[in-house]
C-alpha cells in the first residue's frame, strides 16, 4: 500500500493547490484575529492606564461622542478610596498630509503616563508628538490643526499603538479644539475592593454619567463588539472557503485515484483504512500550511507593525492562545473537508472498475 508521503508526491499539483489553499486560509484567520486582538488589546491597555474606573457620558455609543463636565473629577477625586483622576477628551483630526490622527486633551496629572524621548510636556498651545507619528512627519516644529497651529514641545514613546501614533495636549486646548468639556474620566483607586461604593457615590453625581470598572467597560464596550463580531465572521468565511477548497480538490484526486482505492478494496481492506489514509494525507498538508501560515503572519504583522502608513494604530501579535486556537481549526478544516471525499472513495466497488475498465 502507498505510504502517505508517497501518495502527495505521486500527486504534486494537486497536493501544491491543496496546500496553497490551506496556507491562504489559515494565513487569513491568523491575520483577522491577531490584528483584530491587537486593536482591541491596545485601546483596552490605554485606558486601563491610571484606570481602575472609567466615567463616561450615560447612553453615548463611543466615547469619542462622550461629554462630561470637568468640573464633576474635583467630587470624585474627595471620595473615600480614590487616589487619582484624570480627565481624558478623545479625538481625531487630519495633520497634513495624514488625513486622520487621534488627539488627546489630558489633564496634567496623566502626563506622566508618557515617557520622553526629548523635550517637555505641553504647555498651552503646544502638544506632545508620539515618537511613530513624529518619525512620519519628519520630527516637525509645529502642527496644524483645524486652522490652528500648535508648538510640538516633545516627542514621547509608548508600546501602544494608538498613542505612539498619536498627538497629545493639554485638556484646555482639547476642550476648545473639540468643543467638550472631557470625554471620561480614568479614576484610580487605593483600594479596589472600595469600587462598588465609589460606583454608587458617581452615580449620584448626575443622571447623565454612567460608570463602570475598567473591566467591565471593556467587556461591554459596543466597538470592542463590533471589531470581535466582525473578525469571527470574517474568520469563519475564511474556514468555510478553505474547507469548500479541500473538498473541491480532494474530489479530484479520489476520481484520479480510484484504481488505486478498487486495489485497496479487491485486497480485503476495509473503509476505514481507506478513510484513515486520505485524513492522514491531509493532515500532513494542514500541518505544513500551518506552519507556513504562521510564519508568513508573523512577518505580515511586522511589516504592518513598522509601516508608516498605519501610524501604528493597527497591531497584531499571535499569542499562544491564537496559536493553539488556529491549530485546532487548521485539523478541523482539513479533516472536514476530506471527509466527505474519503467516504466516497471507501465505497468504491473494484467490480464496478473492472467492468468499466477502471481497474
Amino acid at each position: 500500500m502507498i505510504t502517505p508521503l508517497k501518495a502527495l508526491r505521486k500527486n504534486r499539483f494537486k497536493t501544491a493547490l491543496i496546500f496553497i489553499s490551506m496556507s491562504v486560509s489559515i494565513s487569513a484567520i491568523f491575520l483577522i484575529s491577531a490584528i483584530s486582538g491587537g486593536v482591541v488589546s491596545m485601546y483596552s491597555a490605554m485606558l486601563k492606564t491610571d484606570g481602575d474606573i472609567i466615567v463616561t457620558q450615560k447612553g453615548i455609543a463611543d466615547t469619542f461622542f462622550s461629554d462630561i463636565n470637568r468640573s464633576l473629577s474635583v467630587p470624585i477625586a474627595k471620595m473615600d478610596g480614590v487616589k487619582e483622576v484624570s480627565a481624558l477628551i478623545l479625538g481625531a483630526a487630519p495633520v497634513d498630509p495624514l488625513p486622520i490622527v487621534g488627539i488627546y486633551g489630558v489633564s496634567e496629572g496623566r502626563f506622566k503616563s508618557y515617557h520622553l524621548t526629548r523635550g517637555n510636556y505641553p504647555q498651552r498651545g503646544e502638544v506632545l508628538l508620539g515618537s511613530k507619528i513624529d518619525t512620519t512627519l519628519k520630527h516637525p516644529s509645529s502642527i496644524v490643526l483645524s486652522k490652528k497651529t500648535f508648538h510640538v514641545s516633545g516627542v514621547f514613546k509608548s508600546k501602544i499603538g494608538f498613542e505612539d501614533g498619536g498627538v497629545v495636549m493639554g485638556l484646555d486646548d482639547g476642550g476648545e479644539l473639540f468643543h467638550k468639556s472631557a470625554s471620561i474620566f480614568l479614576v484610580s483607586l487605593n483600594d479596589l475592593s472600595k469600587s462598588d461604593a465609589v460606583l454608587k457615590q458617581i452615580g449620584l453625581l448626575g443622571a447623565d454619567l454612567e460608570a463602570k470598572t475598567t473591566d467591565s467597560f471593556i467587556d461591554s464596550y459596543n466597538q470592542f463588539k463590533i471589531i470581535k463580531t466582525s473578525s469571527d465572521v470574517i474568520g469563519a468565511m475564511a474556514f468555510l472557503m478553505g474547507i469548500l477548497g479541500i473538498v473541491s480538490m480532494m474530489s479530484m484526486v479520489v476520481n484520479d485515484r480510484k484504481g488505486e482505492f478498487g486495489i485497496m478494496r479487491s485486497i480485503g481492506l476495509s473503509p476505514s483504512v481507506i478513510i484513515f489514509k486520505l485524513l492522514s494525507e491531509t493532515l500532513i498538508i494542514a500541518l505544513l500550511a500551518f506552519a507556513v501560515a504562521w510564519g508568513v503572519s508573523e512577518g505580515v504583522l511586522e511589516l504592518i507593525k513598522h509601516a508608516d502608513k498605519f501610524q501604528g494604530y493597527i497591531n497584531g501579535e499571535i499569542t499562544a492562545v491564537l496559536l493553539v486556537k488556529v491549530f485546532v481549526v487548521s485539523v478541523v478544516m482539513a479533516l472536514i473537508g476530506t471527509l466527505m471525499p474519503a467516504i466516497y472513495a471507501s465505497r468504491i466497488d473494484p467490480m464496478s472498475l473492472i467492468q468499466k475498465g477502471g481497474a
